[in-house]
């Protein structure tokens, strides 16, 4: 079942974590973070000037915003909904892009597969840490942008 995380404007402003923190710590209490696994979804009510056409990541308060919930908690993508989009809406916060009317997102070339493989490496030393199995659920994750992981880069981690 998701959960929903709501940011407005004053917390995003003030860079406040406190609301994500808080479901964070009730999702990491699960004796089976499994259950929490892709069921964190945002509701961002950032309030915006009339006739303002920006999407949400081209604001910069609320990059701003997703940078820091990066920085402290960089496995996030574990627990977000990547069916209903939040994995992608969140690499739009933290990677440079386009929009584009016919095409939609496009994302930097470069700037994704680095996104992707830094994600895969934290990823891959946080499931570890928990005794979880990470290779499937990163290769799902990086085919959602587009990658095919060789199961070669998995061996090669599971060595270090």
């Amino acid at each position: 079942m998701p959960v929903t995380c709501t940011l407005n404007s004053e917390a995003i402003n003030a860079l406040d974590l406190s609301a994500i923190q808080a479901l964070i710590e009730q999702l990491l209490k699960e004796s089976d973070i499994t259950c929490s696994e892709q069921q964190l979804q945002f509701q961002i009510d950032y309030e915006l000037e009339p006739g303002d056409p920006r999407e949400l990541p081209e604001i910069p308060e609320i990059r701003l915003w997703f940078i820091r919930l990066d920085s402290r908690y960089p496995w996030i993508p574990f627990l977000l909904d990547w069916k209903s989009g939040e994995l992608v809406r969140y690499a739009a916060m933290l990677v440079p892009h386009q929009f584009s009317t016919q095409d939609g997102i496009q994302f930097n070339p470069e700037a994704l597969e680095i996104f992707v493989m830094h994600k895969v490496f934290v990823l891959t030393d946080w499931l570890r840490s928990r005794g979880l199995e990470s290779r499937s659920r990163l290769k799902a994750m990086a085919q959602m942008f587009g990658y095919d992981l060789e199961d070669d880069l998995f061996d090669l981690l599971s060595r270090s």
